[in-house]
């Protein structure tokens, strides 16, 4: 594409069409895009129109354009091609940085994102300049230009608050400290000095104040990993200022809106941030600063309102003192009576409070409510942060902790028997300090895993908690029913298993609440409490307890999707995946109309996937269904494939391309359930599994291939009898999946099943080209993971067809080949091979090698037999060889571009391991041991004499013991 005007108009006019409501209008925009989005000059449109567009509409949609083709493009993968051609990359890095700071707020932001993405990838070593270009803004006074520079600046470095350590990042943090502490710190001293200058200037100030929010972000990313020398020495200049901003308050920076942080909060919660950073990390460097933060933060907390604007300053004041207290060097700040009845009266009890904006998130953002309250995404919520002190302080003061709470919690459940249906919040408050109190330690996966012996769990639920479980209306007090389900989930370790069993009905019952966050509640506590372990690596809860329960509970939990917000509810739906798996057969009378309702919900979803966990546990779910009620009836696959076939061929027709990689493993697991040949409707989809396209998208790559494998299991012939001008087809698939690093493993499973089940004569053209493909990829790229899969590849043939067809086909494609991949490959590299199956088909290849095969015994090769032998005792008795070469980089199979869709397993459409040398060979030992037998009864004399001479004592001893266990000899 030129950079010219025709060209920027086209792009204006899709650009706008995307922006369209109508699906007609724009989902032929966005295919347009994607379809030039190669081309060169393309990014370089982009930021033209970016910079010169004149309608401010058009320019934001071409940053975030931008944004997102440079956050699917620029990362380079191995054995793909480049997305972007080099001399665009060249301009983009060029011109990017100038650009973001020229551009108004709206479009720095979106162009800062990207050159974070294009400096995670080239930064430092492909774009050395870039931390000077920044740098030297800060000298040219606008604020405006150094707000965008600080703001690229955070998020190229926010990344070092979670990478690893390693010597690259620690470089290039020191490359970082380098060139822009210094500059930074005088920046802030500089931007302190003109807040004070302009104190009585509103608009000056919020600028100021942005930078200073900024500045002390880059603060917390540039001493995550250790403590600069540079900060070090400039402590006290950081800290004097943080802690002289801490306790500034400026009339002009105070905002109306209760609901909206301003800027001198935000500013007031990162120092508190910076500040909890240092005592947690640093505390030995940081104690001369601490009492005067202690103090500060303190008054903070004691002078600021309950309103949700201070929600992230209070709990990160609060998590300063949380981090605080638990270390020994600052215990005696705490261990007055009168100082913890303080915390605990003025900090901890007030913030525990169920506020009107929190009711108003558990009636209209229930998901938002759920989300932190269940999944711990609560970190700034100010109960959450109240909580973490009460654990902090408990790890020192349990026992005079646990009495001022224990007070407390009398009073407030006093206050609400006096009149429930008015106090209930201080009922709420009670049950939120209880399970602070109590809970040490806790995992999302088994709840809390370690308890305050001081609290009596079991005796408040039965008397605080069952009481609101088993009144009538499951509707009335949802908060405190809500609160309940949320005790049993998370103590359902503490709490006796009869009072778990009593408490199932009563969760089964609230399915039908109508708050959404109560029936998800019981939906959640139901799942978790399936998945406890009993003894014998059982379920705690048993399928035969269950049962007086089976119908309601699947009733009510199919009920509770159709309930106003909860039509894609994933907490129900993992809990219907847990009913089945828990219940198994005693589900199968109800599979009609369960398998009604679920393809339904997939025919509705599928127009609009928007909850991958959700669509999982349903693809999950209908797996549970066809594998529960196929063991007990093996005909009852067709009525399955009656039900989902026809919303499986919407999916595909529309390219639900979230969907695909499901329904293939679904697929695989309906036809692996045929015994005898496939069915019709099952070949007319064959030829459109081999579409080049299907094959393009990453993660239909292992569901795919393993559909294919379920094809030539069950219907080889077919396929070589009806469809034979399809092999060529199916051998391009697998040429295009050896040729990838990433998917080469997928590339031999394919073949290892057309080798194992395609009748001989329908791929004998094809098998010496199959040969040099494989030859090719090893001479142009050897990894040790093709190497392993082209040795279980090698002697799974050597099965198949006869050691000698093996020796032949290789000495056919170059004369004394056979002997070179022994040589080279198999002997060296045969310790590698891991996985019980692999291992066995490489040691009846390798017996067969030894044993059947003439050439071994009478001519050049015949040197390599004793070595083979002892790297196949190797391969039985050694350890597996799993060192990796230094300079082979790991090819991780997961690591594909981000934007894709990514595989995800089903656990339950899971694929029994096949083992292709089963029937014939049990103990392949005994198998070398009886084979080596015969041939010695061939050629007497042979065998001994050869194995004395050469053999090594050690693998000569294992050898007898595998002759004896034969009950065998050698002549």
């Amino acid at each position: 594409m030129e950079l010219s005007d025709a060209n920027l108009q086209t792009l204006t006019e899709y650009l706008k069409k995307t922006l369209d409501p109508d699906p007609a209008i724009r989902r032929p925009a966005e295919k347009f895009l994607e379809s030039v989005e190669g081309s060169q000059n393309y990014p370089l449109l982009l930021l033209t129109l970016l910079e010169k567009s004149q309608e401010n509409v058009i320019k934001v949609c071409a940053s975030v354009t931008f944004k997102n083709y440079i956050k699917r493009n620029w990362r380079i993968v191995e054995d793909e091609p480049n997305k972007i051609c080099e001399s665009d990359r060249i301009a983009i890095k060029a011109n990017i940085v100038p650009l973001m700071l020229s551009s108004p707020e709206q479009i720095q932001k979106q162009l800062s994102d990207a050159i974070s993405i294009i400096g995670r990838e080239d930064f430092p070593q492909k774009w050395p300049d870039l931390l000077t270009e920044m740098v030297n803004r800060f000298q040219s006074g606008d604020f405006h230009v150094i707000n965008g520079v600080l703001r690229t600046a955070h998020s190229l470095f926010k990344r070092y608050r979670h990478e690893f350590k390693s010597n690259e990042l620690w470089s290039e943090i020191k490359l970082v400290l380098g060139a822009f502490a210094l500059p930074l710190t005088n920046l802030f001293k500089a931007t302190i000095e003109l807040c004070s200058t302009h104190a009585n200037d509103a608009t000056a100030l919020k600028v100021l104040f942005s930078s200073l929010i900024l500045i002390a972000k880059l603060f917390y990313s540039l001493n995550f990993q250790d403590l600069p020398e540079f900060f070090e020495d400039n402590m006290e200049t950081w800290m004097t200022n943080f802690h002289s901003l801490l306790t500034l308050d400026n009339k002009l920076l105070q905002t109306d809106d209760e609901e909206e942080a301003g800027l001198l909060e935000l500013l007031k919660s990162q120092i508190c941030d910076n500040a909890a950073l240092y005592a947690q990390k640093y505390d030995e460097e940081f104690q001369p600063y601490l009492p005067r933060f202690v103090t500060a933060i303190w008054n903070l907390l004691v002078t600021t309102g309950q309103e949700v604007k201070y929600d992230l300053l209070v709990s990160n004041a609060i998590q300063f003192l949380a981090s605080v207290c638990e270390r020994p060097h600052y215990k005696h700040l705490f261990e007055d009576q009168n100082t913890l009845t303080s915390i605990c009266e003025k900090v901890i009890v007030p913030n525990m409070e169920f506020r009107a904006a929190d009711e108003e998130a558990f009636e209209d953002n229930s998901e938002e409510y759920i989300r932190r309250d269940l999944e711990g995404s609560d970190i700034d919520t100010r109960r959450r942060a109240a909580c973490d002190l009460v654990r902090g302080l408990c790890k020192f003061f349990e026992g005079p902790v646990t009495g001022i709470f224990s007070g407390y919690v009398n009073s407030m459940l006093q206050e609400y028997a006096k009149n429930p249906s008015v106090n209930w919040k201080h009922k709420d408050a009670a049950i939120y300090l209880v399970t602070s109190l109590a809970s040490k330690a806790q995992t999302q996966k088994h709840g809390i895993t370690q308890a305050n012996e001081l609290v009596n769990l079991t005796e408040f639920f039965v008397n605080h908690i069952q009481p609101d479980l088993k009144s009538a209306n499951v509707n009335e007090f949802p908060v405190l029913k809500a609160d309940g389900i949320k005790y049993i989930m998370i103590f359902r370790n503490q709490v006796p298993k009869e009072q778990l069993l009593v408490s199932i009905p009563l969760l089964i019952n609230h399915l039908q609440a109508e708050s959404i966050v109560v029936h998800t509640y019981a939906a959640h506590a139901l799942e978790r409490l399936f998945t406890m372990r009993g003894t014998n690596n059982t379920t705690l809860i048993t399928a035969a307890e269950m049962a007086p329960f089976v119908e309601v509970l699947l009733t009510n939990l199919f009920k509770a999707l159709t309930l106003p917000g909860s039509s894609e509810n994933e907490y129900i739906m993992k809990a219907i995946m847990r009913t089945f798996s828990l219940l198994q057969e005693s589900i199968i009378p109800y599979i009609p109309s369960v398998i009604t309702q679920l393809t339904q919900k997939l025919l509705a979803v599928s127009k609009n996937p928007s909850k991958p966990h959700f669509n999982h546990y349903m693809f999950e779910s209908i797996c549970l269904s066809i594998r529960i009620t196929c063991k007990a009836n093996p005909d009852a696959v067709g009525s399955f494939e009656e039900a989902l076939f026809m919303v499986f061929t919407e999916i595909l027709q529309n390219d639900v391309q979230e969907f695909i990689p499901y329904v293939f493993q679904v697929m695989s697991l309906l036809l692996e359930m045929h015994k005898n040949e496939i069915p019709s409707s099952y070949m007319a989809l064959f030829p459109h599994l081999l579409q080049p396209v299907l094959w393009e998208r990453t993660g239909n790559i292992p569901p795919l291939v393993r559909l294919l494998q379920a094809y030539l299991e069950r219907g080889a012939n077919t396929i070589a009898s009806a469809a034979a001008d399809k092999i060529p087809g199916l051998l391009g698939v697998f040429q295009k999946l050896i040729a990838s690093k990433a998917n080469d493993h997928q590339g031999f499973y394919l073949l290892n099943s057309i080798i194992e089940h395609m009748p001989p004569g329908s791929v004998d053209q094809y098998r010496k080209q199959i040969f040099i493909l494989l030859f090719q990829r090893l001479q142009n790229s050897k990894t040790t993971k093709f190497i392993k899969s082209f040795l279980v590849f090698i002697n799974l043939y050597c099965i198949k067809y006869g050691a000698l067809a093996l020796q032949e086909i290789f000495d056919s494609i170059q004369p004394k080949m056979f002997g070179m991949v022994l040589e080279k490959i198999i002997i060296p590299e045969i310790q590698k091979v891991s996985g019980q199956v692999e291992k066995k088909i490489c040691a009846v290849g390798i017996t067969k090698i030894l044993t059947e095969c003439p050439p071994m015994m009478d001519t050049e090769y015949t040197k390599l037999w004793t070595p083979l032998l002892q790297a196949l005792i190797g391969l039985f008795e050694l350890p597996e060889d799993d060192t990796i070469p230094d300079e082979e980089h790991f090819i991780d199979i997961e690591d594909t571009p981000g934007y894709q869709t990514a595989f995800s397993q089903l656990a339950f459409a899971g694929k029994k391991e096949h083992d292709p040398v089963g029937q014939m060979v049990n103990n392949p030992r005994i198998h070398l041991a009886q084979s080596l037998h015969k041939l010695s009864t061939a050629c007497p004399g042979r065998v001994p004499s050869m194995l004395s001479t050469s053999l090594n004592a050690e693998a000569l001893q294992y050898l007898q013991g595998y002759l004896q266990a034969a009950s065998v000899t050698l002549l």
